[in-house]
């Protein structure tokens, strides 16, 4: 897809008059965008709060610095601190949506910047090198390099000089680079020194290196992975799954996307038409540590590889930006040296991570797939009107939004095929986010294939596994991974899911202790790392103690386990759902948004009645009062009026619930259907 596709048409003033005003009382990252495609003018000034209440403020000033037709100054000296740079930041993306090409000196003349500005420079910088020539940008990295030696935007220029296979530098020169103490300098210096011609002989001896993911740039290994000529007929497709581990769901920033994308995989692999898959993720220092090899075969035809990353442990999702030139590296070095060619690359999430790896199957010369959600573009103004002024964090967290909302777009520019996952007017909310993508099925946006999940397959001896598990959940009251054996008759709410602030479990055990549920009912949460916890689970534990601790009579009536396997999950849901209809469970999603919730099907797939938000995608399948419950999440008072209403509904009605929910599974959510489906999608698609 072209930048020359999406980019505004000239329209008259009168038509972007209309279009001024009859967009502020909307949602004005919404108007803005929408105005910004469709070649109409947009301003977000009036005097005061606009008709839909977003207050005109730093975040309005900086949408009408990047989608305005006519930007206005940013001012400093405001809560967010924004001005000339923020101002640069804007400029640049709007250049990149227009798909304008700036020359390499005005590119590099934006040295001195933060993280947003680098970021939107990496990914100008492609197209300015393909427009006015390698022998012209080399010369001006090399004056850049020279200009400035010995600084930490060094890394960035040699970051630039990898992503475009220019060598501004000899090999002695970048070997003095490599000796930086500033390791993202040092590690940018040894990435350029094993693309030029001789540079590896340039390299530091492997005794210098710090750490295990020292040890792997300097000596890359070669990973026996994909499938060879001649195996089977297909197409070799790689997805990614680069924030969390892909067999440690319900850990860390493992979620639901592990359990989706391990069950695709391994279906894919057995789907006539697909020759290999490769599931891409990553792994830090302890995962390079604990385990050497970079690529294993998990199914057969189902191979798994580690993308080496400088960190403890997995990729930050505020830090992604920091990785992207060496993810892309890692991606186009390992995948690049499989026995067949890649295919297809298939990424899921707007981050530079994902970004890295669209850039990488550009290089490959593989067709990209991208799955668009509405994240984090759904709720970013009231995220943003509710937040302190003063906060710098929160300051912060608003700009890493909106470089979300353009690393988005710039995913959308580089994929061959765009797809989404529907919501409850299909793809309608989608659009609404990304106004240039109504431009595809015929006006009606991107297709939406059905997510889905892998069977179950119950052991030999599943019968006396479901007991047990049922004896492990009411073995000790005292417990704080255990209920009371005298409250296994009492109804049971359960929900699953890694411990995190968007997850809202802290909500979940509020409503249920101030609506008085401890007393007729218990509480069971599964979910965190059960060894070493992350900043995040920690917290949420932290904020969940404290709620149990203003109500001591209930504790024994709550439980917290660690995250288990999804196996051992989907055993003790049936085992639940087995369970007479004097002791009922329901499932419970307290998420303040689920973008698909692969857990609340697997609960409704078991026989659960389900309970799970209004916003999102989950409405999208789950029917209030036809095969489930949908709550208002965005606040306790919706939790609590949700467990209420669960309360009161009668056995036949949870039933009804069950029977439904169950059989919508079976029916439209097999991850074979999905299979099949993406299968179709990846087969229509050429290698560029």
């Amino acid at each position: 897809m072209t930048a020359a596709a999406f980019a505004p048409t000239r329209a008259t003033e009168s038509t972007g008059r209309r279009a001024a005003v009859g967009t502020r009382a909307r949602d004005p990252l919404v108007a803005a965008r929408t105005a910004f495609f469709s070649g109409t003018r947009w301003s977000g000034h009036t005097d005061g709060p606009n008709a839909a209440g977003y207050p005109q403020d730093d975040l309005v000033r900086l949408l009408e610095a990047e989608y305005g037709v006519r930007p206005r100054a940013l001012p400093p000296g405001d809560g967010l601190g924004a001005g000339r740079e923020d101002a640069v930041v804007a400029a640049l993306r709007r250049a990149a949506r227009l798909g304008v090409p700036l020359t390499p000196e005005a590119l590099l003349a934006h040295r001195e910047g933060g993280p947003w500005l680098w970021a939107v420079l990496a990914e100008l910088w492609p197209e300015t090198v393909r427009w006015y020539g390698h022998r012209h940008a080399e010369e001006a990295l090399r004056a850049a390099l020279t200009e400035a030696p010995d600084t930490s935007t060094t890394g960035h220029f040699l970051d630039l000089a990898v992503a475009t296979d220019l060598a501004p530098l000899a090999p002695a020169e970048a070997a003095r680079a490599g000796r930086h103490t500033d390791r993202a300098v040092r590690h940018a210096a040894w990435r350029y020194l094993h693309q030029l011609p001789g540079g590896t002989h340039y390299l530091p001896d492997l005794s210098v290196a710090s750490d295990a993911y020292e040890r792997v740039l300097l000596d890359p290994p070669a990973p026996v992975l994909g499938p060879r000529e001649g195996e089977r007929e297909g197409r070799v497709v790689a997805q990614t799954m680069l924030l969390g581990g892909l067999d440690t769901p319900g850990q860390g920033l493992s979620g639901g996307m592990a359990v989706l994308l391990g069950g695709l995989g391994d279906t894919l692999a057995e789907t006539e038409g697909i020759a290999g898959v490769i599931t891409v993720v990553t792994a830090g220092h302890e995962d390079l540590v604990a385990e050497d090899r970079l690529a294993l075969e998990r199914r057969p035809g189902h191979w798994v590889l580690k993308l080496p990353v400088d960190t403890p442990r997995s990729l930050a999702p505020t830090q992604t930006h920091r990785h992207r030139t060496a993810l892309t590296w890692w991606a186009v070095r390992l995948l690049g040296g499989m026995p067949r060619p890649l295919d297809v690359l298939h990424v899921r999430y707007a981050d530079d991570a994902s970004l890295a790896l669209a850039e990488a199957a550009e290089r490959l010369g593989a067709a990209s797939v991208f799955t668009a959600t509405p994240d984090p573009h759904r709720g970013l103004a009231d995220r943003h009107a509710a937040r302190d002024q003063d906060d710098p964090r929160a300051a912060e967290a608003l700009r890493h939004d909106l470089h979300r909302v353009f690393v988005a777009d710039r995913l959308v520019e580089r994929a061959d095929t765009v797809v989404g996952i529907p919501g409850r007017g299909g793809t309608r909310e989608l659009v609404r986010h990304y106004p240039h993508l109504a431009r595809l099925g015929g006006g009606k946006g991107p297709s939406a294939p059905p997510e889905g999940i892998a069977p179950y397959r119950p052991a030999p001896d599943e019968h006396d596994r479901q007991r047990q598990a049922l004896t492990n959940l009411y073995q000790d009251g005292a417990r704080p991974d255990a209920l009371d054996a005298e409250d296994r008759d009492l109804p049971l709410l359960l929900s699953v899911g890694r411990l995190h602030p968007v997850k809202q479990q802290d909500l979940l055990v509020r409503a249920w202790l101030e609506t008085g549920g401890y007393g007729t009912s218990t509480l069971l949460l599964i979910g965190g790392s059960p060894h070493t916890a992350t900043e995040a689970e920690t917290d949420m534990r932290r904020r969940i103690d404290t709620l149990l601790a203003g109500f001591p009579q209930a504790s024994r009536r709550f439980a917290l386990m660690p995250a288990l396997s999804n196996t051992d999950v989907r055993r003790l849901q049936r085992a639940l759902a087995a369970r007479s209809q004097q002791a009922p469970c329901w499932y419970v999603c307290p998420s303040a948004k689920e973008e698909f919730g692969i857990a609340i099907l697997e609960a409704m797939e078991a026989g659960l009645p389900a309970a799970g938000p209004r916003n999102g995608g989950v409405a999208h399948y789950l029917r209030d009062g036809v095969n489930g419950v949908l709550m208002d999440t965005s606040g306790p008072t919706g939790l609590k009026r949700g467990l209420r209403r669960l309360a009161r509904v009668g056995d036949d009605e949870r039933r009804r619930y069950a029977t439904a929910g169950g059989k919508l599974v079976t029916e439209r959510f097999s991850v074979t259907r999905m299979a099949n489906e993406l299968t179709a999608e990846y087969a229509a698609l050429q290698r560029p």
